[in-house]
């Protein structure tokens, strides 16, 4: 039996003498890759924080001690490490282990973030709430973020708060250099400067000797050994930025030595504010194929094989790969289009364009909301920028959206991927929140294509607006077969013309399930006609002419239904009867995409039941 069989809560760790520890760093190691290459799911960040996390649970007492993790992909070995090794047989499926910390799954889970640069906000407010009830004299705070995450400004505004008081807390940077890809930006350059500062490599190594054989004597060494004099520190390496803000500063360290991790962890939580715990940490470390993967050491990978880190499938035709493409062919003849993207190049389609025009690609980090008002800085100088981001995170930047860019007319061009419903990672990467929040947006244009054929179309007829915002949303996966129109009504195409008794609309993807339904109903004698609008919000006129004299319109979409597209139609149409499909605004929970559209009743069968039941409503 391998040392991880025995390890089913923090608890069992203590046992563990280092050659032990040693032999489960690997295990798990095993345990990852061959879980994960079933599964698909976050492979290269979990491969890096093993001994991180290890460490973490062997020098604090989880859960009443808090480890907040920013972001949580990061947290595979964490699970393993309190009691859920045994259902990595169901990571991501429907029903099975969540890819993100889950408060229901665990005691030891304290907050459910994907969406990063958050935990040391989460950090702050619970210090403040534990020194409120007195728990934080016996309670520790930890919160493990990422280098990555540290673009994002809300990062740095939970630090500017947290400067200013001496509530005891130990912010674990885990610093890989990446986020999806290498980091980039000023605090990228900063933290890099200091893993490769010579000087202060010898003064680090020093004080490793020194650590092996100080014993623990409290504040006064923790001073002398970790602290670092601001003056010693100004010869050794740059100036510490974090000591700058008032923040103890301890570092680089190896993330990968159990034994040094452990003792800088243990003298750090003795301090009584916060302290910074700078490890270096290698994305992928111990899987080969991953280590010299230099898109993204794997930072998320499908279905493979453990042996040599290829998917088990061929690829297949991508939304993404589709928006790539019809990108660069658009920039080759218009000049002024530049790109935009958090942190994302490779998951939202702009490597491929950064490859070609690096000097019209902008890597802003994990800051959507800087990206987008700095779009609008662009837009104001004569470009035409394209923002990709997941649909998700767009949420992140609807104030810079609507202030800073439809606010000044200005011609912002934001594609969203991972529109509607993603499903695997669960609640908080559906894309099923943005068009209820820019249906309100004054002057802004939302395109949903069917399509390959319809996205080349939108995004070209997107970059011919020079007087406002316009968004093209597109879901994840697979791209779908084309699906031509019979004819056009304005903006808006006619799929099928079967009588206009019910008018069925599909939003984007949904347009084929509406195509499908249609058939149905048409089998059953219902006289129905089935529209795409391509152009969704606002509500065209060419979509309404093609409505206008159905007995039943029924609006279908993939998103939160309240407010959405159908929402939209049902207002321009008042008093006509208008039947909205869609989600109802509920946190959803993990799954594939087909499954929960048919629990949601977004499939042909389900269309039917709707439309039959609507049409018996009438009748009555």
């Amino acid at each position: 039996m391998g040392v991880i069989e025995g390890v089913n809560s923090p608890a069992d760790l203590a046992k563990l003498d280092d050659e032990q520890l040693t032999t489960l760093a690997g295990e798990i190691r095993e345990f990852l890759v061959h879980s994960v290459s079933r599964t698909g799911g976050h492979l290269g960040p979990n491969l890096g924080v093993v001994e991180l996390t290890i460490a973490l649970h062997r020098t604090f007492d989880s859960p009443t001690d808090a480890i907040l993790w920013d972001t949580g992909h990061q947290t595979y070995v964490h699970k393993i490490l309190t009691g859920r090794r045994g259902d990595f047989v169901s990571l991501r499926q429907g029903g099975g282990l969540s890819g993100y910390p889950s408060r229901a799954e665990s005691e030891h889970d304290w907050i459910e973030n994907s969406h990063a640069s958050t935990a040391l906000s989460y950090a702050d407010g619970l210090a403040k709430a534990w020194e409120l009830s007195g728990e934080a004299e016996r309670r520790r705070i930890i919160a493990v973020v990422g280098d990555g995450s540290l673009t994002g400004g809300m990062a740095w505004e939970a630090l500017n708060n947290i400067a200013t008081a001496d509530r005891r807390m130990v912010i674990v940077v885990n610093d890989n250099g990446r986020s999806y890809g290498p980091t980039i930006g000023g605090i990228a350059h900063h933290l890099s400067t200091l893993r490769t500062t010579k000087g202060y490599e010898r003064f680090l190594g020093w004080g490793r000797r020194t650590l092996t054989r100080t014993p623990v004597v409290g504040r006064p060494v923790f001073g002398t050994l970790h602290g670092v004099k601001k003056g010693v520190k100004d010869i050794v390496a740059p100036q510490g930025m974090f000591e700058d803000l008032g923040i103890k500063y301890i570092g680089p360290i190896d993330g990968h030595d159990i034994d040094l991790l452990e003792r800088t962890l243990a003298r750090a939580a003795q301090f009584p504010g916060p302290v910074i715990v700078h490890c270096l940490t290698h994305k992928g470390h111990g899987y080969a194929p991953a280590e010299t993967d230099e898109a993204d050491r794997f930072h998320g990978v499908p279905v493979i094989d453990p042996a040599t880190g290829r998917p088990t499938a061929a690829p297949a035709p991508t939304w993404t790969g589709v928006f790539s493409a019809a990108l660069i062919a658009e920039a080759r003849r218009r000049p002024e289009v530049v790109a935009i993207t958090a942190a994302m190049p490779g998951p939202t389609g702009l490597s491929d364009f950064a490859a070609v025009y690096p000097d019209r690609c902008y890597d802003v980090g994990i800051a959507e909301q800087h990206a987008l008002t700095s779009a609008a800085g662009l837009a104001m100088g004569g470009a035409h920028p394209v923002v990709a981001v997941y649909a998700t995170f767009l949420n992140r930047a609807y104030d810079q959206i609507l202030m800073d860019v439809a606010l000044h007319g200005l011609a912002v061009t934001v594609v969203l991927d991972r529109a509607g419903i993603t499903g695997d990672d669960g609640a908080s990467h559906n894309g099923m929140w943005d068009l209820p929040l820019l249906a309100g947006v004054p002057g802004l244009r939302v395109a949903a294509p069917r399509d390959g054929v319809t996205l080349t179309a939108a995004l070209a007829e997107a970059l011919d607006v020079s007087d406002g915002p316009t968004v093209v949303r597109f879901p994840k996966g697979a791209l779908p077969a084309e699906l031509p129109a019979l004819r056009r009504s304005g903006t808006a195409d006619i799929l099928a013309d079967w009588g206009n008794d019910v008018v069925l609309v599909g939003v984007g993807p949904m347009s084929q399930t509406c195509l499908e339904a249609g058939r149905l109903l048409r089998d059953q004698g219902v006289e129905v006609t089935v529209v795409d609008p391509r152009w969704v919000l606002p509500v065209s006129e060419g979509l309404l002419d093609a409505l206008r004299g159905a007995r039943l319109v029924v609006s279908v979409e993939d998103g939160n239904r309240q407010g959405g597209v159908g929402a939209a139609i049902a207002a321009a149409l008042s008093p006509a009867p208008v039947l909205a499909l869609g989600i109802a605004p509920q946190f959803l929970d993990q799954g594939k995409r087909s499954d929960i559209l048919d629990t949601q009743g977004l499939n042909p069968a389900g269309i039917v039941e709707s439309v039959t039941k609507a049409m018996v409503s009438l009748d009555n």
